[in-house]
């Protein structure tokens, strides 16, 4: 294993999370990633790969979902390419997390939970693909 960069690819399919978020862990460890680095990055893509799974193909078709996680000192630089349906994550609809819960429209606290847990979140649409790149380097001391 590289202990500086892993590349994973996935299916649309859910079932796959758990060995994604495995291996994602197998590589931190050994690569000597903070704890609360690692667990950022493993939640947010949990929240991002969930979500392109669930909302982001019109079709029934087999698609594959291409995971890079790259470690730059302390920080981690991940990349997911995929060809769903164009969706910047940035672009989070305002949630009144204030409002009780029945008043409240489903969806938008895992995005808003991705941005703020990461230290940069960017996107490009690019070929007909989505490019996502999140950075979280750690804490400061």
């Amino acid at each position: 294993m590289d202990k500086d960069r892993i590349d994973i690819s996935m299916a649309n399919d859910l079932g796959e999370l758990p060995e994604v978020a495995g291996r994602i862990d197998a590589f931190c460890a050994a690569a000597d990633v903070e704890t609360g680095v690692a667990y950022a990055v493993n939640l947010a893509l949990d929240e991002l790969l969930t979500n392109i799974v669930s909302y982001g193909y019109r079709d029934e078709d087999a698609h594959r979902i291409e995971i890079a996680v790259r470690r730059d000192g302390g920080a981690l630089i991940v990349t997911i390419v995929d060809d769903s349906i164009e969706f910047d994550p940035r672009q989070v609809p305002e949630t009144d997390t204030d409002a009780p819960l029945h008043e409240r429209d489903p969806g938008g606290l895992g995005l808003l939970l991705v941005n703020s847990m990461m230290d940069s979140v960017d996107y490009r649409r690019e070929d007909g693909r989505n490019v996502t790149v999140l950075t979280k380097g750690p804490a400061a001391d």
